[in-house]
This record gives C-alpha cells, sequence and structure tokens, in this order.
C-alpha cells in the first residue's frame, strides 16, 4: 500500500484578478517508510504540493490520497513541518509540542507523556520548562518537529524545515532527522532547496518543472544506509546529486548548482 497517492493534482490561485497555476497534473506516489525529496525551481509550487498533500489546500482536479483514503481537509495521519518553528512564544517547549494533542482533546496527563516522550526523542528532554525566545534555531525547529510527531502521524510532510540554519547544525539536524525516521518509521516527503541534503537523506528525489510545476523526473538513490557523507556510499550519492542537477541544468538552469 502506498502512503501517499497523488493522481492528476492541479491547483490555481486567484492573483489580482487572475488565475495562476501554480501546479499543472502532478502524479506521486510515495510507499509505506519511504523518504522522498523534492527539488525544483523557486516558485514552482514544491510548497503547495506540501499543503495540498497534507490537506491545508484542496487541489482544483485530481485525487489525493493517503493509505488508500481520500484526504479531504486536515489529516491528522500527516504532519507537517514549516520552514519557520512557528512556536507560540507564551508556551514554553512542553506545553508547545503538546499542542496538537490538546486541539485533538487529549487529557492533559496523556499529552504531557507524550510531549515528554518526543522530547526525549528529539534531544529536548531538558529544555521542556524553556521558552522559544530561550532556543537556538536549531533548537527551536528541533521543537516544531517533536510538535509534529507528537500526534504520531503516518507521514511527516518537511518543508525546507532547515534552511535558514547554518550548514554545521543543518548537517547535524539531516542525521538526527534520519535517526527518528529510523526509530519511529514514519513516511517523510521533504522539499529542500539543496540537492545534497536531498540525496543524502532520501531514496528518491522528485526533480519539478518552471511553474506552473509537475514531476518531470525521479531519481533514486541507491546508497546503503545507514549514511555518512563521506562513507562508503559517497560516491553513489554524488552520482545521484550530478543526474539531479543535469536534470535540472535543463529544466531551470539557475538552480542546479545548489
Amino acid at each position: 500500500m502506498d502512503a501517499i497517492e497523488l493522481s492528476g493534482i492541479s491547483r490555481s490561485f486567484d492573483i489580482k484578478g487572475s488565475r495562476l497555476l501554480a501546479l499543472d497534473e502532478c502524479e506521486l506516489r510515495v510507499a509505506e517508510r519511504e523518504i522522498v525529496a523534492v527539488v525544483g525551481p523557486n516558485g514552482c509550487g514544491k510548497s503547495t504540493l506540501l499543503r495540498v498533500i497534507s490537506g491545508l489546500l484542496p487541489p482544483d482536479h485530481g485525487r489525493v490520497l493517503a493509505f488508500d483514503s481520500t484526504v479531504a481537509g486536515v489529516d491528522p495521519r500527516v504532519g507537517l513541518v514549516f520552514q519557520e518553528p512557528r512556536l507560540l512564544p507564551w508556551r514554553d517547549v512542553l506545553a508547545n509540542v503538546a499542542l496538537p494533542l490538546e486541539l485533538a482533546g487529549i487529557s492533559r496527563r496523556e499529552r504531557e507523556e507524550r510531549a515528554r516522550e518526543v522530547l526525549r526523542l528529539t534531544g529536548l528532554e531538558a529544555f521542556a520548562e524553556a521558552y522559544p525566545d530561550q532556543l537556538s534555531g536549531g533548537m527551536a525547529q528541533r521543537a516544531a518537529l517533536a510538535r509534529a510527531l507528537a500526534p504520531e502521524p503516518d507521514v511527516l510532510l518537511l518543508d525546507e524545515p532547515f534552511s535558514a540554519l547554518d550548514a554545521m547544525t543543518r548537517e547535524r539536524l539531516d542525521s538526527e532527522l534520519l535517526s527518528l525516521w529510523r526509530q519511529t518509521g514514519t513516511t517523510i516527503v521533504l522539499v529542500t532547496h539543496s540537492i545534497s541534503e536531498a540525496v543524502f537523506l532520501s531514496d528518491r528525489v522528485l526533480v519539478m518543472s518552471q511553474r506552473p510545476g509537475s514531476i518531470i523526473a525521479d531519481v533514486p538513490v541507491d546508497a546503503p544506509r545507514p549514511r555518512t557523507l563521506s562513507g562508503s556510499g559517497a560516491s553513489k550519492l554524488s552520482a545521484a546529486a550530478d543526474k539531479v542537477r543535469a536534470i535540472l541544468a535543463q529544466a531551470a538552469p539557475e538552480e542546479a548548482a545548489a
């Protein structure tokens, strides 16, 4: 069974009285426990694609399935992490992570137990009582990740969550994300502008066209896991990255050097 299936997805927006087509006939399948990265030119609809999968945006045309059932509105089986942490400044980390459980009507005891569990998983247990302004950028993003994991989603969507971080922090969080994936078994769809990040994390890299966005290539990454940037699979990671760059060079030359 596929975790996610998109068939003929199109989505447009009204911009100052004109209709802007963002996605055009997108087709996508993601298997259970798979990690799939999505790359493409600026403005090609990558973030829109994630919001359609999550149920935050309905498609104009086409069908979105999660585990063979139609996604119609926000789906509790699907978690979404945005580019910014979006933590509530008046809540401590524990309360921020527990928020989706609170909204779901889970008892205080249960939601705090679950929130502390995912804080341990993400290495933030010692910062449960800290407030967002007391966290580094990397810690804030881990808190946002913990919040998305708290409801135990079957699918986790990541919209460039580490793009604003420095290179060392980003590499560390990429490795931590893979560790979380091994522990939770959650299916992951990741949007990124970094080709090296895409191939390091994923089983497949999907390349999108210029707007209106559609999937124009599906590049497998057959490097063994667990992965390191300098390990035995580095040459396979490099080969996959070169292939993605070559495809982007044809679709959008300005994106191919990332």
